[in-house]
């Protein structure tokens, strides 16, 4: 199987890869995230090729992940705002956060914090069950088909 077919599988981690799967768009996010919306500012903070970030802006912009908007008429310059789908990755940003955090600190500790505004405590992002609250463990955590894979078998 090719890279560009992986979205075409009936699995959710592959479809989401198609779009949002490589080292450089990660980074544009992460940028996004922290509020950067200027090309030039993308460029200089992932340190990535122009052409490379301006194929990752391209791609997150026809994926609806990010959206672009005229903020200067003469010359025409424009930013890029993530739109709810792409703020729907938000918890798994603050996931690669944490692993970073806890498995690649070097020693050196966090390289930034998160904040919550509402409590103004640090934290760290926790997935925990959406119907009970528990915190989830993968060991505590079964799967089954979804109705997309019956249909697909049935």
């Amino acid at each position: 199987m090719k890279w560009e077919e992986i979205g075409g599988q009936t699995c959710s981690i592959a479809r989401a890869l198609s779009e949002v799967g490589d080292r450089w768009t990660l980074l544009v996010l992460r940028e996004a995230f922290l509020r950067t919306s200027r090309f030039g500012d993308f460029v200089e903070r992932t340190g990535a090729a122009r052409n490379l970030v301006a194929d990752r802006l391209h791609k997150l912009v026809a994926a609806d992940v990010l959206e672009r908007r005229v903020y200067q008429e003469k010359p025409e310059r424009f930013e890029y705002r993530l739109t709810q789908k792409g703020r729907d990755l938000y918890p798994l940003m603050m996931a690669l956060v944490h692993w970073g955090d806890r498995w690649h600190d070097d020693g050196r500790g966090k390289p930034i914090e998160h904040v919550h505004r509402t409590c103004g405590h640090v934290m760290h992002a926790e997935p925990t069950c959406s119907e009970c609250g528990e915190r989830l463990d993968p060991r505590q955590v079964d799967v089954r088909p979804g109705p997309a894979l019956l249909a697909e078998e049935g």
